[in-house]
């Protein structure tokens, strides 16, 4: 699951198990269904070098993987041009497109509908069709104008779509006598087209949005002074000076000032957050009435809001199930569809002696309907204005598969520190053996976790501070996975860890077990100070639950979760103490790392579908092993976002059940558009074929579905950040869409 399934070029020069060294992105005007990309995918085919093509349909785009040393992308941009198509290469301006190819669709549609009122004018007030049939065949060519030349560019790569479908029917019109009918399907087909395209372009511009959070410049202070630079020109280690009102525009940390920052588009926080020094800020953010300096931390091109529209982008190559049922059973639909256009109009007359021109034209009529554009992009606008909603909550799936899957998903693994707790312990109590002191248990300690990264040796380096002990230098420092950490200082072998660190080992007498035992029903983790001799001190380190845990939990219990479970490697007095305050079926604790991998393992392997919880760092084995991985809290993390499926960039577990409902939801409006496509071809297909719909009803039919389709699709994008946002989406749970 996961991987990238889009249709594979052939001619590669490299060889089919090579690696592309190049994969760029096309962005392609007009291509917006399936039937487009045709002729482009097979112009595409006989260059050598060019492998893999995925073309995205609801941004207009083509991820491309070529050889550069066999072909250059200039190359890619001919090739896409001699289909009929303008490409760029990743240009996302708009401000360089020439006049006729952005309003000539406008002007020849204007143009065909103009002549048509006044053909059908003078055929009506005259009752002559010579006086009109001028202005029917100008209406005629107008709005036939884009569709045959791309009907040519098509037939020339061997591809039959929607455009040649509907420009036989219109010459078939014509043909036949009816001047009208074809002039008057060409206008709707070129309005329809139209409408379409501006139809698809607002639900491109979500995602195009999500560009605008990054200004284009910041004031750096560089040499003494302040400059106004190009974002794309500041450096890691630049200071740059925010002030109120402004966007951030790289990550990094504060030096000075204080001010609330709107992080809502970067995590979905729908509260400000207080900046002080010390404090990150993330690209996208707005600052709010005070005044900071900020280090940058990253480039412009590595920012948070950089990632998540990166992310968001390549998304859309990680297909859906339902995408590619789609695409696979349009394959077969058109050319089945052709089939009984040709039988229709040619059977009857032939076989049974009926009138050539009715059943050749309710052959055209049926040409007009076999047009699959509804269907094609019935799914792939659903799954990009999904993806673009969740987005905007702070929520990135890495593709349309791992949003169907989350609505799906009915079992949670909640990994316990830094997810479930707020993964800040701290020290709340030191049990002192033997004459020791709390002072020397906690210099002990403090140097041997010196050289480790746990959040319990920060707990302890913290308490060790704050009481100004400065550690000593450890030697021979070595790390025991799910036990602790054994070090020399000052000569002698300590040993910081768990309980079991000290128990069933010769010659070392652990700690006291009842005082363990009751520390550990309080929810505190017990870390043990000893030597090789006896274990000599104990401290009690507690992370608070985070307070909108319990929450979330509830509400995935609400929304129909069978198993909410938490998994931890902490001691099951203290994972029970901590799951006593949530909603949970099961703990899980105890765990070593290995452990929690063959857990999740065993419970999908059972057929069951699996969302694992963690912050995405020392869980990452357990996240790759789940059906869907979820990690919390990745705003800035590269580690966090390259671990999971799905990427919280806040901390707040609310998100979770907000994501299924985005899921759930998603699903339905795509089985919704899909039945609904279906249902309406069915029955104009069954209409037509008695005689009861004509050329321009079938025209209105077919690009009205596409129209509702996409309409119905971009219901998705509607709502509020925050909790507004939550509501909404739950109120429309029962929606028929």
């Amino acid at each position: 699951m996961g991987n990238v399934k889009g249709q594979a070029i052939a001619g590669c020069s490299c060889g089919a198990v090579c690696t592309l060294a190049s994969r760029r992105v096309f962005r392609v005007g007009g291509m917006d269904c399936a039937h487009e990309s045709g002729p482009i995918l097979s112009a595409l085919s006989g260059i050598p070098g060019v492998g893999k093509a995925v073309p995205s349909y609801s941004d207009s785009t083509l991820t491309v993987e070529f050889d550069p040393h066999a072909v250059s992308s200039e190359r890619i941009v001919q090739a896409i041009g001699e289909a009929g198509f303008r490409a760029n290469v990743d240009d996302r301006r708009q401000d360089d497109v020439p006049f006729w190819e952005r309003y000539g669709r406008l002007v020849a549609t204007s143009l065909s509908g103009g002549s048509l009122l006044v053909g059908l004018v003078l055929q009506l007030l005259l009752g002559r069709l010579s006086a009109a049939k001028p202005f029917l065949l100008l209406a005629t060519v107008a709005g036939g104008w884009y569709v045959s030349r791309r009907a040519w560019q098509a037939l020339c790569h061997r591809q039959v779509e929607m455009n040649a479908l509907m420009a036989a029917a219109a010459v078939g019109a014509l043909l036949i006598g009816e001047w009208a009918e074809a002039g008057s399907a060409m206008f709707l087909f070129s309005l329809a087209q139209l409408l379409e395209a501006r139809s698809m372009d607002r639900a491109r511009n979500a995602i195009r949005r999500l560009l605008d959070l990054s200004p284009k410049e910041a004031t750096v202070r560089r040499d003494g002074g302040e400059a106004k630079l190009p974002v794309d020109r500041i450096m890691v280690g630049d200071v740059i000076v925010l002030r109120p009102g402004e966007r951030v525009s790289v990550d990094g940390i504060v030096l000075e000032g204080s001010s609330m920052v709107n992080q809502a588009p970067i995590t979905g926080e729908s509260v400000p957050v207080a900046k002080t020094p010390g404090s990150r800020v993330l690209a996208g953010s707005l600052n709010g009435r005070g005044m900071l300096e900020v280090r940058a931390e990253k480039p412009a091109s590595g920012s948070s809001i950089a990632r998540i529209i990166h992310l968001v982008e390549n998304a859309q190559a990680q297909r859906a199930r339902s995408q590619t049922f789609i695409d696979r059973f349009a394959r077969y639909y058109t050319p089945a569809m052709t089939a009984f256009a040709l039988a229709l109009a040619l059977v009857p007359p032939v076989v049974f002696g009926r009138p050539f021109s009715t059943w050749f034209y309710r052959g055209l009529v049926v040409l007009v309907i076999a047009c699959p554009c509804a269907l094609v992009i019935s799914t792939p606008v659903s799954i990009v204005c999904g993806l673009t909603r969740g987005a905007r909550e702070g929520i990135l799936f890495k593709g349309g598969v791992y949003l169907e899957e989350f609505g799906r998903i009915r079992t949670f693994f909640f990994d316990k520190t830094g997810t479930l707790t707020l993964g800040k312990p701290e020290v709340v109590a030191i049990g002192t053996v033997h004459g020791r002191s709390e002072r020397e248990i906690l210099s002990v300690a403090a140097s041997v976790e010196s050289r480790s990264e746990h959040p319990l040796a920060e707990a302890i380096l913290d308490l060790a501070r704050n009481r100004g002990i400065m550690p000593s230098a450890a030697t021979d420092v070595q790390a025991v996975p799910g036990m602790g950490i054994r070090g020399r200082v000052n000569g002698e072998i300590f040993r910081v860890g768990n309980p079991s660190f000290f128990s069933g080992i010769s010659g070392i007498t652990g700690p006291d077990p009842e005082a363990v035992k009751a520390w550990e029903k309080q929810g505190a983790t017990v870390v043990v100070v000893g030597n090789e001799k006896e274990a000599f001190g104990m401290i009690a380190i507690q992370d608070s639950v985070r307070k909108e845990a319990a929450d979330g939990l509830a509400e995935l219990r609400s929304l129909g979760a069978t198993d909410l479970a938490m998994l931890t490697g902490d001691n099951p007095g203290t994972g029970k103490a901590v799951a006593s305050r949530l909603p949970m079926d099961a703990v899980h604790a105890g765990l070593l790392p290995e452990q929690k991998i063959a857990l999740v393992r065993e419970v999908v392997g059972s057929g069951k579908k699996v969302a694992m919880v963690g912050d995405g760092i020392n869980d990452a084995p357990a996240l790759a092993q789940a059906t869907v991985g979820v990690v919390m809290g990745a705003a800035g993390t590269d580690v966090a976002l390259e671990a999971g499926d799905v990427v919280l960039m806040g901390d707040d577990l609310r998100k979770i059940p907000f994501a299924v409902r985005l899921g759930r939801r998603t699903l339905r409006v795509i089985r919704f558009n899909v039945v609904f496509s279906l249902v309406t071809k069915a029955v104009f297909l069954v209409l037509a074929t008695l005689g009861m719909v004509t050329l321009w009803m079938g025209v209105a039919a077919d690009m009205g579905a596409s129209l509702f389709v996409i309409g119905n699709s971009m219901r998705l994008l509607w709502g509020s950040n925050g909790s507004g946002s939550h509501a909404r989406i739950a109120n429309e749970e029962g929606s028929p869409a």
